[in-house]
């Protein structure tokens, strides 16, 4: 079973449907950490209620990106976890983390890559008047929302939607596309190997 932590800033939706399908046994994972950048973030209320172990830390009270990605390794490595998921957590992943855990950092993003990277790509795709956009699951590289595909599922933008209702529809994908795909990576092939390679 992997030992995977979930890095979250806001309010753990994905997160939540990750333990959801555990719960249910649909994933074969063990979420040994949520680590979050915003203490008091609603992500850690449901990793309490979950009696998963959090750590909650300020960028801003550390002398750099480095200093605390090393405080999270070492979390990490405390806690016995191989994989990262990244479920809405709105930090670039530095070259610490990225030497540590490289080619196991997955990320879901709220459009069909390459469109929209970066923040708020569900406004992006609103405001930008297209009719179609979507979910993408990647690994995580140095760049924003450049690593490489892992799976997407399109949505449609109807002509009546509005910024919420699509912010709805896409997050209805991502609660059930998430766990799926992870499903996905962590299935061990019939020769015992694991399917996904890093």
């Amino acid at each position: 079973m992997k030992k995977i932590a979930v890095f979250a800033s806001g309010s753990g939706s994905n997160f939540q449907s990750i333990v959801d399908e555990i719960d249910s046994g649909t994933l074969e994972a063990d979420v040994r950490l949520l680590v979050c950048d915003r203490p008091g973030a609603r992500a850690t209320e449901r990793a309490e209620a979950a009696g998963i172990p959090v750590f909650s830390f300020r960028a801003k009270e550390y002398e750099s990106k480095e200093a605390f990605e090393r405080e999270i390794i070492r979390e990490l490595e405390a806690a016995g976890v191989e994989f990262i998921v990244l479920a809405g957590y709105m930090r670039l992943i530095g070259p610490t983390l990225l030497e540590a855990f490289g080619g196991r950092i997955v990320n879901i993003h709220p459009s069909i890559l390459p469109a929209f990277p970066g923040k708020d790509a569900i406004g992006q795709a609103f405001d930008g008047g297209v009719k179609v956009t979507g979910v993408t699951i990647h690994y995580v590289d140095a760049g924003m929302d450049t690593g490489e595909i892992i799976a997407q599922e399109a949505v449609t933008v109807e002509e009546d939607e509005t910024r919420e209702s699509l912010q709805r529809k896409i997050q209805a994908v991502e609660h059930r596309l998430y766990p799926a795909t992870l499903r996905d990576l962590f299935r061990k092939k019939s020769d015992g190997s694991i399917a996904l390679i890093w």
